[in-house]
């Protein structure tokens, strides 16, 4: 009986030293979560502009795929998009991190500021095109970011001069441009554009755009001020609904320049700038190393590697403009 009672004592020995081990292997099995905060259009993100070109969800699940982690085996996806209104991304923040998730990959400033208010322990993957990120904290540099926040930046104050100088050079006599600017993304840009604006002689009118709903009327207002062109400064507001704003910026014959592709494709006059497809592909390889263990403070932040600028001929002939060659054979995309 000794010998029984000693045999079954060593037999719940191992039956409980199995335990943590069965939990940690069935809590290993579980997929890991994916919080994507999106301050735009939810059909922006899981909508493709066309058959050659994927959805910037597409896009994401395709960088995870070629990391290694794919949906829904290893990851589960959890997506929570604002629909342009500015009051619900941090409620949207605060659910993603009460859903547990692993990582939070914020799109946008606000997406941003939103997750790091939320928690102070989930990674953040940043998507943010529009913030100076070691100027204003975020980072303490790219190469090791030191906090629990990595991500691609979009960290080129010059590009306004770029599309300032675009506008003069296929509109010689140019003389004001309107500025549409959502004042959530922050100060870089405006500033950036401010100087060229004095260096290149263009008269600015800043037209406040602080949400999608105001988009319509924003766009009236510049061109009831009599402006040549408009600049569309880099935002969730201007980057979700490309053919909205392209049907209104011809509608009333402004011709006008972004930093979203999609925008001349579906029917704009002109964009220059990165293609948040390739963003979000990218980000996703930050997202897979994070997953795999590394923490955000080693994980290097990363700047855009391609840019595009697509000129859409068929619009400024209706606009009667007349590209110069110069520009035309820059174009990494001319629509005819």
């Amino acid at each position: 009986m000794p010998a029984l009672r000693r045999g079954e004592f060593i037999a719940l020995l191992g039956v409980a030293a199995a335990w943590p081990l069965a939990a940690r292997a069935q809590q290993a099995a579980q997929p890991a979560k994916i919080g994507v905060l999106y301050p735009g259009l939810a059909s922006t993100l899981t909508a493709a502009q066309s058959s050659s070109r994927p959805s910037r969800l597409s896009a994401f699940r395709d960088g995870l795929r070629a990391a290694g982690i794919r949906e829904p085996d290893t990851v589960e996806l959890v997506l929570r998009s604002t629909g342009g209104d500015p009051t619900q991304i941090t409620p949207s923040a605060i659910e993603l991190v009460e859903r547990k998730v692993d990582v939070i990959v914020a799109v946008s400033p606000p997406a941003v500021k939103a997750a790091r208010s939320a928690t102070t322990t989930t990674p953040i993957v940043a998507l943010d095109l529009e913030s100076d990120p070691i100027g204003s904290g975020l980072i303490h540099s790219f190469s090791r970011p030191g906090g629990q926040l990595t991500g691609v930046f979009f960290d080129f104050p010059e590009f306004s001069k770029k599309w300032l100088e675009l506008l003069k050079e296929a509109m010689p006599q140019l003389s004001s441009v309107a500025v549409l600017w959502d004042p959530a993304t922050g100060p870089m840009q405006m500033k950036g554009v401010e100087i060229a604006g004095k260096e290149l002689n263009i008269k600015l009118e800043i037209v406040e755009v602080p949400g999608l709903p105001t988009l319509d009327d924003a766009i009236l207002a510049a061109s009831g001020k009599g402006v040549d062109a408009i600049l569309m400064l880099s935002s969730p507001v201007f980057g979700t609904n490309p053919e909205r704003l392209a049907g209104l910026t011809v509608g009333l014959r402004l011709p006008a320049v972004t930093l979203f592709p999609d925008f001349a494709r579906a029917g704009g006059l002109m964009a220059y700038g990165v293609d948040p497809v390739n963003i979000f592909r990218q980000g996703a390889t930050i997202v897979a190393k994070v997953l795999r263990g590394s923490k955000p403070a080693e994980v290097p932040a990363e700047l855009p590697t391609k840019f595009d600028l697509i000129i859409n001929l068929k619009t400024a002939k209706r606009l009667g403009i007349a590209f110069p060659t110069s520009i035309l054979l820059r174009a990494d995309e001319v629509i005819e």
